[in-house]
């Protein structure tokens, strides 16, 4: 079971991690958590105004933020003339304003489950040099979620942009600043694999 999940009995999924493994992906929540910001600063006491509370509806400045909350009604790979162009940021815009705090609250929530559930673990093992991680059909979610937030912003950073691009990272010299970060995303898309699989099974 060493780095890849494995079902458990009823739903859910299991995986070994040492102790090393909890503190990598331990530090790259708290910092994902960081990007993405803290929630809005107070409740208004009213849930049908705080439902349609609006946020922001420019692009984040942040690239990584970027491919987090893209625009919803762009697509670079089909160049727009200047008229629908502009129709699609006005359409982005609009939804970006309705939809991001939401998406923010979703990823934030899944990013602080996963450190929640490896304090947990790191709590009953202490002195152990690692444990086995079972999670909840429910938390097996949150985490899928938070994997792919993971991948998606270390990819961002590695302007990683297509599939080929992934096969240039394993012939990375060792002397390459950017090895460990490749090390930690291709470690993650395999759990994030094996958790995908897990829960199609």
């Amino acid at each position: 079971m060493p780095g890849t999940f494995e079902p458990l009995p009823g739903g859910g999924a299991a995986v070994a991690l040492d102790d090393v493994e909890i503190s990598i992906i331990r530090s790259l929540a708290v910092q994902l958590l960081e990007l993405i910001g803290p929630g809005p600063a107070e409740d208004s006491g009213d849930p049908l105004a705080d439902l349609f509370a609006e946020g922001p509806s420019e692009p984040p400045s942040d690239p990584v933020l970027r491919r987090l909350f893209p625009d919803a009604y762009s697509d670079p790979e089909e160049p727009a003339s200047p008229r629908d162009a502009e129709e699609q940021k006005a359409y982005s815009a609009e939804f970006r304003r309705y939809t991001e705090n939401d998406l923010r609250a979703g990823k934030r929530d899944s990013a602080l489950a996963v450190i929640r559930s490896l304090d947990a673990l790191s709590s009953a093992s202490a002195g152990e040099g690692g444990a086995v991680l079972k999670l909840s059909p429910a938390e097996s979610q949150q985490w899928l979620g938070a994997l792919n937030d993971l991948r998606l912003a270390i990819g961002s950073r590695l302007e990683i942009t297509e599939d080929e691009d992934t096969d240039l990272l394993y012939r990375l010299p060792d002397d390459d600043p950017r090895k460990p970060m490749v090390m930690a995303y291709l470690w993650l898309g395999g759990l994030q694999e094996t958790l995908v699989g897990t829960l199609m099974a």
